[in-house]
């Protein structure tokens, strides 16, 4: 089998290791993030329950997640007014994405528990994937690799304007 080098993989899997020490003392990689790391972090909007991030290890480029800050491995953790959130949240950050990659889909979903997917287990996240027409390719099949096309750092700016403006047209 031919091997592709992709450095930036490293940062992903060390990020076990963190998750590792961090679930000793039973905290989350999503748990307690100050505001003042929220640009290196990718944080784009912070709710009173809940709060929107960039993933650093996305599926497609602008994949978004939705993250309550009370930390829960269930969804019948949570309570009524963060469930209402994750939906809130999970609007703005649709209209957020239409506005700046104009996708031509949207996955939306939470993988509960590690044998659904969840790399992070202990504290539910839901996961909103931009999608386009011929966005899969051979690339992670054949090569484990996954090409993007965006800067993460511009999009994150391109976001961040965008979320203020969709709150700006919200009338509520």
């Amino acid at each position: 089998m031919d091997r592709m080098y992709s450095p930036w993989r490293e940062t992903y899997m060390q990020s076990f290791k963190e998750e590792k020490s961090a679930a000793s003392s039973g905290k989350s990689v999503f748990a307690d993030i100050p505001p003042e790391e929220d640009e290196e972090r990718f944080v784009l909007y912070r709710g009173k329950r809940c709060f929107i991030i960039m993933n650093l290890y996305p599926y497609n480029c602008g994949h978004l997640m939705v993250i309550p800050y009370f930390q829960t491995a269930s969804f019948t953790g949570l309570d009524r007014e963060t469930k209402l959130e994750v939906m809130e949240l999970t609007d703005l950050s649709i209209r957020a994405l239409e506005k700046t990659l104009k996708p031509q889909g949207i996955n939306f979903g939470a993988n509960l528990g590690r044998v659904a997917g969840g790399s992070v287990d202990t504290h539910i996240h839901f996961h909103i994937v931009p999608r386009w027409e011929g966005d899969t390719n051979f690339m992670p099949v054949l090569a484990e690799a996954k090409v993007l096309s965006n800067d993460m750092r511009a999009l994150y700016r391109n976001l961040k304007t965008a979320i203020g403006e969709c709150l700006a047209e919200d009338p509520s």
